[in-house]
């Protein structure tokens, strides 16, 4: 398993290559060179789909957060649980899986996690008390540090080498489409009809990802066992720190001001009403899903530049938000330019991560996804302490001062460190 950024070095690291059992330590054939066969391109669908199953449930409650708490007689800060605990659970599920299981054919492991998201939405959707609500979710939990550490990476796998980058930016723009799509959807739903309608409707969508994953996936065995000392080994490279500080630190910035952007359009902004701050916000997310494809197009050749541009421009609608974000046109421009800056964010921290271990893609892959999920939950947190003690404004200001050290860090890895590890 490996990722667009890998996908340039592995014909001449690993010529002639033959599948081999999972226990051999040797890499999987690659798909064949040219277009994408049809049933390349719905594996590359089913594990898409499955991202955006995971990542709308893991939203959805945003939109639910005080109709269940209602529900259940629970503060919504007790309600916002909901969405602390994923995300440390799949930071400290991504390693532990994916070592636990790290012998077992990958297609497996796909349809036992989408099986166990479903059983999780069927949970929150029957649960007659709220810790039973919690229970589900840290099955969702599991559900995201495993699929995202072994599913995130798998496009060489699934088709050409020639087509991996795009089918890598395929699967990355379920992370946006989710917010897009998936949450409002689930959001209507759930005024329309209840959000347990609404979780039980995520629960039947993901029985559908199950049964096209079961179909079009083919047999994966694991390229090279992930274990502890693999872990330990691919964080002791200068690259890889590198990639784990500067995700921690956008994604630290990211979270810690959006998840409070919609108090700051009603407060700041002064939205009229909630239609207006939902049509701002879907304008984000479209704007994500173009910065996912622009990200995606150029990500394999110059990570550093991605990662940098994206978290420059970050860093710019953040910082001017509180001074420009006091008219609707003005909060509404540089919502697209954090769109686009954050859309391309996920696949450049993955891509940066398959470059710094070219050799242990899956290993990459845990350790993306374990400091991708501590820092969201960790950056929501703390978002949460500065805006209950002072105002939305100082959060958008501080997560652009963090920002802009990611654009640093970028800029002293590519003075300090040139060149990237081959084979």
């Amino acid at each position: 398993m490996t990722t667009t950024g890998s996908s340039h070095t592995a014909p001449a690291r690993r010529p002639h290559r033959t599948t081999a059992a999972p226990d051999s330590g040797s890499p999987a054939r690659p798909a064949p060179a040219g277009r994408a066969p049809l049933k390349g391109r719905l594996a590359v669908l089913a594990v898409t789909l499955g991202i955006f199953t995971i990542v709308t449930t893991e939203i959805l409650p945003i939109g639910l957060l005080t109709r269940i708490g209602a529900d259940f007689g629970v503060s919504d800060g007790t309600a916002g649980l909901m969405m602390t605990l994923p995300g440390f659970l799949a930071a400290c599920a991504a390693p532990t899986v994916t070592v636990a299981t790290a012998r077992f054919d990958r297609r497996l492991m796909l349809c036992g996690l989408v099986a166990l998201l479903a059983l999780a939405n069927f949970t929150a959707a029957a649960a007659p008390a709220y810790w039973l609500v919690l229970l589900s979710r840290v099955l969702v939990g599991v559900v995201i540090g495993g699929f995202w550490s072994i599913g995130v990476g798998l496009a060489e796998r699934l088709v050409p080498a020639a087509s991996a980058g795009r089918a890598t930016a395929v699967i990355f723009s379920a992370v946006p489409l989710g917010s897009v799509i998936g949450v409002p959807a689930g959001t209507f739903l759930g005024d329309l009809a209840g959000w347990r309608t609404a979780c039980a409707a995520v629960g039947g969508l993901a029985v559908g990802v199950w049964v096209l994953t079961a179909l079009v996936l083919p047999p994966l065995p694991a390229v090279r066992a992930t274990s502890p000392a693999l872990l330990r080994a691919t964080l002791r490279g200068v690259h890889t720190r590198f990639a784990l500080l500067m995700t921690f630190l956008v994604v630290l910035a990211h979270f810690g001001a959006y998840t409070y952007v919609t108090p700051f359009l009603e407060r700041t902004t002064h939205l009229a009403t909630a239609a207006t701050v939902t049509l701002f916000l879907l304008v984000y997310g479209v704007a994500g899903v173009v910065g996912n494809f622009a990200g995606g197009a150029v990500v394999a050749r110059r990570p550093r530049a991605v990662f940098g541009t994206a978290a420059a421009l970050l860093a710019l609608a953040t910082l001017l938000l509180p001074v420009l974000g006091r008219e609707p046109v003005g909060a509404l421009a540089l919502l697209v330019v954090w769109g686009v800056a954050y859309g391309a964010v996920p696949v450049a921290s993955q891509t940066w991560f398959a470059k710094a271990a070219p050799g242990a893609p899956e290993a990459a892959s845990v350790l993306f996804t374990a400091s991708f999920q501590a820092t969201l939950s960790l950056g929501a947190l703390a978002g949460g302490m500065v805006v209950d003690r002072t105002s939305p404004a100082v959060v958008m200001v501080l997560g652009g001062a963090t920002a802009v050290l990611v654009a640093l860090v970028a800029w002293l890895h590519f003075a300090k460190q040139p060149a990237w590890p081959v084979g």
